[in-house]
């Protein structure tokens, strides 16, 4: 392996800085840089297109404003090419509406393509570092950038994953409570409509916020019926679009709600109670893997040795 002092290894940084820069200038080409026929065509459609308008709204400037409109060609391409290498668009727009962010799927790509740009970034770093000290083997001296690159990829993957399950618990643990306030609310006399603006305006929880935004679907001229249906298929939780299958069935044949979210609010609790009992089945075979491994070899060691000592010493 050919040796690198401290003079070379900055020369690489500044080398890879240097090509960043010059990338960013030749985006800014007409080839790569200038507007498509989309980016032409969009702002003459808005009124009549929902795709349009979210496509003028488009505009990855958040973290550095001139540094993104310099690059957004680019990062587009480069996001929508990640996103046909890695697939999955699909469960990345379902993951997003169960964690309540309102980005695309587009977006999502670009962070996840600046993420592994960072470890991409770090990789370089540490590869640097160690083939200037000689302490990493070449190969993995190389491949280092790569790995930082996929494992920064897989960390934002990971980290709505993440969000979007806790914010799924924490919508199983509200929503017995929300549905009996509603079962009162609809008991004490008001509609169906009142009690979720009610549950939207005091509530200050995940399900609240979900009922804020079918309220000012309901606002827009949406029927309940299909904004609630709209809820239930953006957060994709079993016990919450089973109630909202109830709910809709009981509107439309005129049942008494309020019976209706009672009897949903206590199958609520009955599935937290099931899932309690499976977590700590599940709780109780792991507390065995320390008692077994560790306790209790422990404790035969305790117990044998001074006899097999005693033994040895001929006593």
């Amino acid at each position: 392996m050919v040796p690198v002092s401290a003079a070379s290894a900055w020369a690489i940084v500044l080398g890879v800085v240097l090509g960043l820069g010059l990338c960013s200038v030749v985006a800014l080409l007409p080839r790569m840089g200038g507007p498509t026929l989309a980016d032409r065509v969009a702002p003459y459609i808005v009124d009549v297109s929902e795709p349009a308008r979210l496509f003028t709204l488009k505009r990855l400037v958040d973290p550095v404003p001139i540094l993104g409109t310099l690059l957004a060609p680019t990062i587009i391409r480069l996001a929508d090419a990640l996103g046909t290498l890695l697939g999955g668009n699909a469960l990345v727009q379902k993951r997003l509406g169960q964690a309540g962010r309102t980005i695309t799927v587009r977006r999502f790509r670009a962070e996840q393509l600046a993420w592994a740009l960072v470890g991409a970034a770090l990789g370089l770093v540490v590869s640097t570092v160690g083939s200037s000290d000689r302490t990493l083997p070449g190969v993995v001296a190389a491949l280092a950038p790569v790995i930082g690159a996929v494992c920064g990829a897989v960390l934002r993957d990971f980290q709505l994953k993440r969000s979007a399950r806790g914010r799924l618990a924490r919508i199983t643990a509200e929503l017995p409570t929300v549905l009996e306030f509603m079962s009162l609310s609809l008991s004490a006399g008001e509609g169906i409509l009142d009690s979720l603006r009610r549950i939207a305006r005091v509530g200050s929880g995940e399900l609240g916020r979900e009922f804020r935004v079918v309220a000012s679907a309901v606002h827009t001229g949406i029927p309940l019926a299909t904004a609630l249906n709209d809820g239930a298929r953006r957060i994709d939780l079993p016990a919450f679009t089973r109630c909202v299958e109830q709910l809709s069935a009981a509107l439309e044949r005129g049942s008494p709600l309020s019976e209706v979210l009672r009897a949903q609010a206590q199958d609520a609790r009955d599935d937290a109670k099931r899932s309690l009992l499976e977590i700590a089945g599940k709780k109780e075979v792991a507390m065995l893997v320390p008692l077994v491994f560790l306790i209790l070899p422990l404790s035969i060691l305790f117990a044998i040795y001074p006899g097999i000592f005693v033994l040895q010493s001929g006593f």
